[in-house]
């Protein structure tokens, strides 16, 4: 049983309502931003509705009424609450325009959209066709352009470097290699972090092309000095862990790896679990900025982190770029040891 019941929905129909959605990946740090965006839309004297089951909500009339009462508890609760999809119906004009007249007939006076580019960009076309929206990046991989970053990130990585510290451990053990596919379909945000964090000797990341002979003698030459094991972060985006497998066999014509490689796939893992304090803070905060953008007529925007500031920008500037991994970030993985190839160009 989902944790809102419409039957209790107490607020006349008529009164000014701001409603909010998560679509796409669910990503910790979800709850706390519909949290947020209710208890201010509540103490700004607005009715607070949830749509169910991401932007199907709006054409399935799935609405819920959130209270200040319902609300609570959801600072440490991971996915959503407010359930999520990946809806068809929005990727086409006839579903924008529908989901326009969805809304107005339900009395929504603003929405407030918390997921990735997809949902942002659903977002970006309701606001084209005349309906106040602000959007709250939502997705664990961090690859929205425009924010430096996006709500579920940190939890995620927690949750990477600390199955990643125990996987190093049976490689210590056995002077293995192991290859850990973590999340990321077009960013190595994640993969290239957390190798720092965990001390990776490779990461492979789909902004720049691997380089296997030069993978294959680094490995190598760390099983030569007798050093305890090693790891090698992949990203989903790049290839599976079993392919980049048989990719090394494939090029290790001489055999000089001598070692044996291990694969493990995290998989959702990563996107469950308690959001961390820094999630709960970041979704607050954007939550709330979110609100108080909509009551300014701050339409097609979206909430963003910059420089410690939550500010909002503008969704079309946002969705008309790709975000790339920063040369700050590039250089610090490379002075600390890790391999990752060369620049891709796009």
């Amino acid at each position: 049983m989902s944790l809102f019941q419409s039957d209790h929905m107490t607020t006349s129909p008529a009164a000014r309502s701001i409603a909010v959605l998560t679509s796409g990946g669910d990503s910790p740090g979800m709850n706390p931003a519909v949290r947020a965006v209710a208890r201010i839309a509540i103490r700004q004297g607005f009715r607070a509705l949830g749509y169910q089951n991401g932007y199907d909500g709006i054409f399935d009339d799935e609405l819920v009424d959130l209270t200040a009462e319902s609300v609570s508890g959801l600072l440490e609760r991971g996915g959503t609450v407010l359930q999520t999809s990946r809806c068809q119906r929005m990727m086409t004009a006839e579903g924008q325009a529908e989901a326009v007249r969805k809304l107005r007939a339900q009395n929504v006076d603003g929405l407030v959209v918390i997921g990735g580019d997809g949902s942002l960009t659903g977002a970006l076309r309701l606001t084209e066709l005349g309906f106040p929206v602000v959007g709250i990046p939502g997705t664990i991989d961090n690859d929205i352009h425009g924010t430096q970053m996006g709500v579920g990130v940190d939890t995620a990585s927690n949750t990477i470097v600390d199955m990643i510290d125990k996987i190093k451990d049976t490689a210590r053990s056995h002077r293995r290699c192991f290859l850990v596919e973590v999340m990321g379909r077009g960013s190595g945000y994640l993969a290239l972090t957390t190798a720092i964090s965990c001390g990776a000797e490779v990461a492979v990341i789909p902004e720049y092309r691997y380089n296997m002979p030069r993978i294959l003698e680094h490995l190598a030459a760390r099983f030569r000095t007798k050093n305890k094991g090693s790891l090698i972060i992949l990203a989903e985006g790049v290839c599976s862990a079993e392919e980049l497998i048989n990719k090394m066999k494939e090029v290790d014509g001489e055999h000089v790896l001598q070692q044996e490689v291990r694969k493990t796939v995290l998989g959702h893992v990563q996107r469950g679990g308690s959001p961390s304090a820094y999630d709960r803070m970041l979704a607050t905060r954007m939550g709330e900025l979110a609100v108080m953008g909509l009551l300014q007529s701050e339409t097609g925007t979206m909430t963003s982190l910059r420089n410690g500031e939550v500010t909002l920008v503008d969704l079309e500037y946002v969705l008309s770029r790709k975000r790339t991994i920063s040369t700050t970030l590039t250089r610090l993985a490379k002075n600390m040891g890790i391999e990752f190839g060369d620049t891709v160009e796009v």
